[in-house]
C-alpha cells in the first residue's frame, strides 16, 4: 500500500469555521499576505465576528489551523447573494482565499475551495463565482473553475 502524503494532510489539516479565538492564532496576519489589512483591535475583531456570525449560513469564513503551531495557515469565505433571477436563485461569492506562504503546496487552498463550494451548493446556490489574479487563474482552473467575462471595479478610497 502506498503512503499518500495528501491523505495524511486530510487528517492533519481540517477545515472548520472561523472562531473568535482565531485572531490570536494569526488570522489577521494571514490576511495581510493576501491584501492590505491594517491591524484590527480585539474589540473590532469581536464586533465584526459577531456581525458576520449573525448572518448564519449566508456568510461563512473557514480556516485551516496547524494544530502543532497553533496557527491559522489557510482561509477563505463565501457569502450568499439572494436574487430574483433564476427563480429567486442564489449565488455563492467566494472571497479572500489565502494560504500561508510557508504552507503552500499542501493542497490547502483546494480544501478551502472545496469546503466553500460545497457549502454554497448545500444552501441551494446554482453557481459560485470568484475573482482572481491572472497568476492564480491556473490554480482555480485545476479546481474546476473557468474564466467567464471580465471583472470591473471602482474604489471609494
Amino acid at each position: 500500500m502506498q503512503n499518500n502524503n495528501s491523505s495524511g494532510n486530510d487528517q492533519k489539516f481540517q477545515v472548520r469555521k472561523l472562531e473568535v479565538s482565531d485572531k490570536s492564532k494569526g488570522f489577521i496576519e494571514l490576511l495581510q499576505q493576501l491584501s492590505e489589512c491594517d491591524s484590527v483591535s480585539d474589540k473590532e475583531f469581536e464586533e465584526r465576528f459577531q456581525e458576520l456570525s449573525s448572518l448564519g449560513d449566508d456568510h461563512v469564513i473557514c480556516v485551516i489551523e496547524d494544530d502543532q503551531l497553533g496557527k491559522i495557515i489557510a482561509t477563505g469565505s463565501v457569502f450568499i447573494e439572494k436574487k430574483f433571477i433564476r427563480n429567486c436563485g442564489k449565488v455563492g461569492h467566494i472571497e479572500d482565499i489565502v494560504v500561508d506562504s510557508n504552507a503552500r503546496g499542501l493542497q490547502l487552498g483546494k480544501k478551502i475551495l472545496g469546503f466553500l463550494t460545497e457549502h454554497a451548493r448545500s444552501k441551494g446556490c446554482y453557481k459560485v463565482i470568484l475573482d482572481c489574479s491572472a497568476e492564480n487563474k491556473g490554480f482555480y482552473e485545476k479546481c474546476g473553475f473557468k474564466q467567464k467575462e471580465i471583472q470591473m471595479v471602482k474604489y471609494f478610497i
